[in-house]
């Protein structure tokens, strides 16, 4: 194990203690130095203190921009719970987590002042921080606005309550996943063992939401550890993707399947630089290898694929990038980290390599607990093992192959259907783009799998050839009976495939 921060504020202090004039943070043609980070970071610090956020949560419902990062270590250093909330949410979503983290301070966008300033004087939240430009609003950016740029006088502790992360809201009520800083610092050295960055020389490029710990782990807190330089964009768009790689000098690339997938299939692809990338990572769901290859084979670097769970810190697993890769699969366990699979029906008898059942880890990244809901927490959390819910396999050699969700095993006939599998071999047609595979209810075999396809640029499907595709390669029983050509398919704030609506979709047969 690389050396571990007490907290992810000391890592930063190290930064700025090494490195003061290298750039830290850019976005949209504004930059801070390390020097000129902590300035805004200690400041708004001093001003959270004074709000009495010691011990409570400091929420905030920001997209990508330096603020969101000012006020991730601002509140930390105030010794608050970070509670990063998606701008996306609807009020409905919004209000049932802001109730349950009962924050000291929200903070949130200008542009959606009507909604957050309305839910925070609903719920009595005591302080609120508008930013933007607009009269009544601010920024954090500019060092010299504070007060007093002095550290507070004392630093957060490892077990202290460091991150409020819910875990989205898709299914019923959003579970808040308390975090302490330790498990935070911890699982960012664990990272480091199989998925290492170079110190004082990355420029990685944040596409992904600030607000999900995916983008907060591998972007916001990787950076501030190597004394890199993050760069992020507001909003996802190809081309200022491709030509931000090439400008910025971009070493280090994060994504999801969705966001690799829409720059491939956008038409300046081809013609893009990557010759300054030197690695990708992957992350949020799982990555085909029918991807992963094209990506591989048209950049000329590679894509890490790793997997994590709020729950866990959030890494997992990773292909480590000095040793064997294995296309399809997650990886190893990160250091200090016991993984099973286990059988689903009792989550207690350990299975054989090659065989299919829920993923089980312990490790010291694991969550405390789930905010306020004891009996989800009892679920989750058994005699030391976190039980992910997750459908997965091991090999061998103890690499990682994801299934798909425990929910989302399809029993067709009595057999196991998992739409992982029959996914990876839609997406081996070259005409298909994306695809997503749910169950229906059926009256004779218990549920069927339905197939959503989106066919690539210029290329054209059909239900009967797919179908005679899949009959190629799969038992009877996993050939999706249905297949729906459609334009798009659904996605929830964070990009991944919103299953959900599809199962609602193909459960009523109504199509998209």
């Amino acid at each position: 194990m690389p050396r571990t921060y007490p907290t992810v504020v000391h890592m930063l202090l190290e930064a700025v203690e090494r490195a003061p004039e290298r750039d830290a943070l850019v976005c949209d043609g504004e930059r801070l130095t390390y020097a000129g980070y902590l300035q805004c970071v200690a400041g708004l610090a001093n001003e959270l203190h004074e709000m009495g956020v010691a011990g409570e949560r400091v929420a905030f419902i920001l997209g990508n921009s330096l603020d969101i990062c000012i006020a991730y270590f601002a509140a930390h250093l105030a010794r608050a719970q970070v509670t990063p909330l998606n701008p996306l949410y609807t009020e409905r979503e919004l209000r049932p987590m802001l109730l349950d983290a009962a924050p000291q301070v929200l903070i949130y966008d200008d542009s959606q002042h009507d909604r957050d300033g309305r839910l925070a004087a609903e719920l009595n939240i005591p302080h609120t921080l508008r930013i933007g430009a607009g009269q009544g609003s601010r920024r954090f950016i500019h060092p010299d606005q504070w007060r007093s740029t002095r550290l507070p006088s004392d630093l957060p502790f490892p077990g202290d309550l460091g991150t409020l992360q819910f875990t989205g809201g898709t299914t019923g009520r959003a579970k808040g996943a308390n975090l302490t800083h330790a498990a935070t610092s911890i699982n960012l050295s664990q990272r480091e063992v199989i998925f290492p960055m170079a110190d004082d020389v990355e420029r990685c490029l944040c596409v992904m939401p600030l607000f999900h710990c995916y983008a907060s782990h591998m972007n916001l807190h990787a950076m501030a550890l190597h004394r890199g330089t993050l760069v992020i964009q507001k909003r996802y768009h190809p081309a200022d993707v491709l030509e931000t790689l090439v400008r910025e000098r971009i070493t280090l690339f994060g994504g999801s399947p969705t966001l690799f997938a829409g720059l491939m299939n956008f038409a300046g692809f081809a013609q893009a630089d990557f010759s300054l990338l030197n690695l990708s990572c992957s992350g949020g769901s799982p990555l085909p290898a029918e991807m992963l290859a094209r990506w591989e084979d048209q950049t000329r670097t590679p894509i890490i694929e790793g997997y994590g769970q709020t729950e866990a810190g959030p890494v997992i697993s990773f292909n480590p990038v000095n040793g064997v890769r294995k296309p399809g699969s997650v990886g190893v366990a990160v250091a200090q980290t016991e993984l099973q699979i286990v059988d689903m029906e009792t989550g207690m008898r350990v299975l054989s390599p090659g065989e299919k059942g829920e993923i089980r880890l312990r490790g010291p990244q694991l969550m405390r607990d789930y905010r306020n809901l004891p009996e989800e927490t009892a679920q989750a959390l058994r005699n030391g093992w976190l039980h992910t819910g997750d459908v997965g396999e091991l090999d061998a050699d103890g690499y990682l192959f994801i299934r798909g969700r425990k929910k989302e095993m399809i029993i067709v006939s009595g057999y196991n259907v998992f739409p992982r599998e029959v996914e990876e071999v839609l997406h081996g047609n070259p005409a298909v783009r994306e695809v997503a595979v749910v169950g229906r209810p059926d009256a004779y075999r218990g549920e069927l799998p339905v197939a959503f396809v989106v066919a690539r640029d210029g290329a054209t499907l059909d239900a009967a050839e797919l179908g005679g595709f899949c009959a190629d390669r799969l038992a009877k029983y996993k050939i999706p009976a249905e297949f729906q050509i459609v334009e798009a398919l659904p996605k929830t704030a964070v990009g991944k495939i919103d299953k959900l609506t599809l199962a609602e979709m193909a459960k009523s047969k109504r199509e998209l």
